[in-house]
C-alpha cells in the first residue's frame, strides 16, 4: 500500500460520517478502496488541502479523483496566491517584483482594474496560470486574514506579536518565528522629515521621541524658529507606525502624543509635511519626494543619514526590515517559484528600482569610513586606549568590510530580526561560493557600559556567537580556502552615544570583514 493510501485508510477506516454528502468534495484513490470526504480549503495544482472530520489533510492529486461542486479544473487550473498586509508593500514592492518575475519567465502581467489583482498568463493558454491578489491594509490585518484562511502570505512592516504567533499556531499554521516561516523580502527606514525651508538639520532619535511624545512642542527647542510643532504620522494600526512605537518611543520609555494627524497613505504624509513649514513627520524612506529627510544625530558620534548602506549594515538605527510570513503549509508551485525569486539577485535590482533597500551584500573599504574611524579616535572609551585603536586598524585596514552586520534584540544575546535574515543569507551565500574571499572574520563590537576588557571578551563571545550561528546554517560545506575567524574590539568604535537604549543597541553588533 502506498503512503498516500496507507494514511488516507488510517484517517478513513472508520468510514465516512453521516452527513457527508453536505460536503463539497470527495476525493477518491484510482482503485476506490479509500475516499475523503470533506471542505476544499485549496488545491496548488499538485496537492488538495481539505477540512475533513479528522482535520486538516493534505493529499496528492496523482493518487485520487475529485467529485464535487467545489472540484478545481485540472487542465485550466489557476494558482490562487492571496497576500495581505502592509499597504506600502502591496502597493509598491509586490507589484514591481510580481512584473520582474513574470519577465523572467516568459509571462504577461495583466492587472485588475483597481491593481489588487495581478494575472499572470503564458501566451499559449487563454486561462491565467496565476492569480496574484493584493490585499493592502496594514500588518495586524494581514495576520488576521492569515488566521481566517484570506490570505496565503502576510506582508509585514514589524516583527509578527506574541498574540498573533499564539493565535496561527492555534490555527495550525505552524511557529512563524522560525527561520522558514518567515524572511526579509526588502528594507525600508523610518526617516523624519519636515518641509524644504525648515531650517533644522538634524535630529536626535533621543529629541524625536520627546517630540513625538509631546514633550517637545516648539521648534526653537531644536534651534528652530519659535512655532508650535505639527506632528504627521501614518494610520494607527499600520506597520509603519507601529514600527514607530517598537523602534523608537518604547526605546526611550515614553507614548505617542494623542495630538497626532495621522495618514492613511505614506504619500500623503509626506505631502502634508512638505506644505507645512512647521511640521514633521516619520516616512518610509522609500518614499519621502517632496520632503526633506533629516539625518539623525548622535551626541557622541556623527550623524547618520539613511542610505542604502547605512540601512543596509544598521549602522542607520530605525532601520524597518518588510518581511513575508509563510504558513506551515504548501504553495503553489509559482508561488514557490516567486518566492526563490525575491531573493535572486536580479530581484535585489528591482526592490532598488522600487524605492527599497536591497539585500545585495556591498563591500566598504576602511578609506571610505573615515568617519567613522575619526569618532573612534574622538568619542572612543578612555579605558580603550592607543594599543586597542591600534590593534583595530591593524586587523582592519587590509580588509573591506561587508554591508552584512548583525545586531541584537534590547537585553538580549539573540540577534534582531534583520540579522536573522542576515545569517540565513551569508550562509547561503558561504554554501553556493558566491562570496569569493580568502578570509572572512566575524568582529564583535560593544557599547561602553562596564570596563573596557570585559566588554572586549563580551564582543569577542559575540562574535563568535555568529559565526557559529552562521556555520550551523550552512546546509552542505564551505570550501577549505576560506579561513574563518572571529574578533573582539569592545567599545573601541562607537556609533552612537550610550545615553539611550537605541544608542547602546547600535554599538553592539557583529560587523563581517573580508579580505
Amino acid at each position: 500500500m502506498t503512503l498516500l493510501r496507507a494514511a488516507m485508510a488510517v484517517l478513513l477506516a472508520l468510514s465516512v460520517a453521516p452527513g457527508a454528502a453536505a460536503q463539497d468534495i470527495t476525493l477518491t484513490s484510482h482503485d476506490g478502496e479509500v475516499e475523503v470526504v470533506g471542505t476544499l480549503l485549496g488545491y496548488d495544482g499538485e496537492f488538495y488541502r481539505v477540512d475533513t472530520r479528522f482535520g486538516e489533510l493534505t493529499v496528492d492529486g496523482s493518487g485520487v479523483t475529485c467529485d464535487g461542486p467545489a472540484c478545481p479544473s485540472l487542465t485550466d487550473f489557476v494558482a490562487e496566491i492571496r497576500f495581505s498586509g502592509s499597504s506600502v508593500m502591496a502597493e509598491t514592492l509586490l507589484p514591481a517584483l510580481v512584473q520582474g518575475f513574470a519577465t523572467q519567465e516568459g509571462l504577461t502581467v495583466a492587472p485588475s482594474q483597481d491593481g489588487a489583482v495581478l494575472a499572470l498568463h503564458h501566451p499559449d493558454r487563454q486561462a491565467p496560470l496565476a492569480r496574484f491578489t493584493l490585499g493592502g491594509s496594514d500588518t495586524g490585518q494581514g495576520f488576521a486574514d492569515l488566521t481566517g484562511n484570506m490570505a496565503d502570505i502576510v506582508l509585514a512592516q514589524r516583527e509578527i506579536r506574541p498574540a498573533e504567533q499564539e493565535l496561527t499556531r492555534e490555527a495550525g499554521l505552524g511557529d512563524l518565528t522560525q527561520p522558514r516561516r518567515s524572511r526579509v523580502l526588502a528594507l525600508d527606514a523610518m526617516v523624519p522629515v519636515v518641509a524644504a525651508d525648515n531650517p533644522v538639520q538634524q535630529i536626535s532619535a533621543a529629541d524625536l521621541a520627546r517630540v513625538f511624545a509631546g514633550g517637545i512642542t516648539n521648534w526653537a527647542e531644536l534651534g528652530g524658529p519659535d512655532a508650535p510643532i505639527a506632528l504627521n504620522l501614518s494610520a494607527a494600526g499600520s506597520g509603519l507606525a507601529q514600527a514607530v512605537d517598537d523602534l523608537l518611543m518604547k526605546p526611550a520609555g515614553v507614548q505617542l502624543s494623542g495630538d497626532i494627524t495621522r495618514h492613511a497613505r505614506n504619500s500623503d504624509l509626506v505631502r502634508a509635511v512638505a506644505g507645512d513649514p512647521f511640521a514633521i513627520g516619520i516616512a518610509s524612506l522609500a518614499e519621502t519626494a517632496g520632503a526633506r529627510a533629516l539625518p539623525l544625530a548622535g551626541g557622541c558620534g556623527h550623524a547618520v543619514r539613511a542610505t542604502r548602506q547605512s540601512v543596509k549594515t544598521e549602522d542607520y538605527p530605525l532601520t524597518s526590515p518588510m518581511f513575508l510570513y509563510l504558513p506551515q503549509r504548501r504553495l503553489p508551485r509559482l508561488a514557490r517559484q516567486f518566492l526563490a525569486y525575491t531573493q535572486s539577485s536580479a530581484a535585489q535590482l528591482v526592490i532598488r528600482r522600487a524605492g527599497f533597500v536591497d539585500q545585495s551584500p556591498e563591500t566598504i573599504r576602511v578609506g571610505l569610513q573615515g568617519d567613522r574611524l575619526a569618532n573612534a579616535i574622538a568619542t572612543g572609551g578612555a579605558e580603550v586606549g592607543l594599543d586597542g585603536l591600534q590593534r583595530m586598524i591593524e586587523t582592519l585596514r587590509p580588509m573591506t568590510r561587508l554591508s552584512l552586520s548583525f545586531r541584537f534584540e534590547p537585553g538580549s544575546s539573540r540577534p534582531d530580526a534583520q540579522s536573522r535574515s542576515n545569517i540565513l543569507q551569508l550562509a547561503q551565500a558561504l554554501e553556493s561560493g558566491t562570496l569569493d574571499v580568502r578570509k572572512l572574520s566575524f568582529v564583535g563590537f560593544s557599547d561602553g557600559v562596564g570596563g573596557a576588557d570585559a566588554n572586549t571578551r563580551i564582543a569577542l563571545r559575540r562574535a563568535q556567537t555568529v559565526r557559529n550561528s552562521v556555520l550551523a546554517a550552512v546546509e552542505t560545506s564551505i570550501p577549505d580556502s576560506i579561513e574563518i575567524t572571529a574578533e573582539g574590539f569592545g567599545e573601541a568604535m562607537p556609533m552612537a552615544c550610550d545615553d539611550t537604549e537605541w544608542g547602546r543597541k547600535v554599538n553592539r553588533r557583529v560587523e563581517i570583514w573580508v579580505r
